[in-house]
């Protein structure tokens, strides 16, 4: 699931936008100011930033300064800013795109759609000199060997190292991964740890933590 940071000081509309792309089986965090945006951003991998100009704390330009010199996600602007002069800034910052307010939200959705597909990124992650690819979604032994885990298995992988420092759930999990499938419960998530542990090398739980009575949290190589 691609994960976008949606990055809008105005309620209705980031509320908007959220619940929309959300439908759209994108996973979405909105933060209202440049500070919770940095520090959202901080935490686990992205796949693009979809940010207003005009924040309550600072410049949205210097936000997208910030992102650039570090990491090489691509960036939607989206703002009522739109002159020739806000454009040709943001691309010169490094913009993929520029949508300018008003919108219509099934061009936006086309638009993040193809920026996506445009500028994939990849995500590595080491654990126990293991490499896990999870755009590729394999995991790279210190041998070279390249094995592939079971398409929810992965998945719950990614939802863990994308979570991460959060503790998720064994409920979420299962919402996550399966909806509202009935007959399943708590032990099938504690059997895909234990498969997902041993392509890991992680004999002691050091990658994947069992917080007790909750669930599972991941902490890499144990940092």
């Amino acid at each position: 699931m691609k994960r976008l940071l949606l990055v809008e000081d105005d309620r209705s509309l980031g509320a908007t936008l959220c619940e929309r792309l959300q439908r759209e089986k994108y996973d979405v965090y909105w933060a209202e100011t440049k500070q919770r945006a940095l520090k959202k951003l901080g935490e686990g991998f992205w796949d693009l930033v979809i940010l207003d100009i005009g924040l309550p704390d600072g410049s949205g330009f210097e936000l997208a300064r910030q992102i650039k010199e570090k990491t090489s996600l691509p960036i939607m602007f989206m703002t009522a800013l739109s002159t020739a002069e806000h454009r040709l800034e943001g691309f010169e910052i490094g913009a993929a795109d520029f949508i300018p307010k008003p919108f219509h939200l099934r061009e936006l959705l086309l638009r993040v759609k193809h920026v996506l597909d445009s500028h994939p990124v990849q995500r590595e992650i080491s654990c126990n000199g293991r490499v896990i690819e999870l755009s590729n979604r394999v995991i790279v032994q210190p041998d070279g060997e390249r094995e592939y885990p079971a398409a929810r298995d992965f998945e719950l992988l990614e939802l863990l190292v994308t979570s991460s420092p959060r503790v998720v759930s064994r409920n979420e999990i299962l919402d996550a991964l399966w909806g509202e499938d009935k007959f399943l419960n708590q032990r099938t998530v504690d059997n895909m740890i234990v498969r997902l542990r041993q392509l890991l090398g992680d004999t002691k739980s050091t990658c994947i933590r069992s917080v007790r009575g909750i669930g599972y949290q991941w902490c890499g190589d144990g940092e």
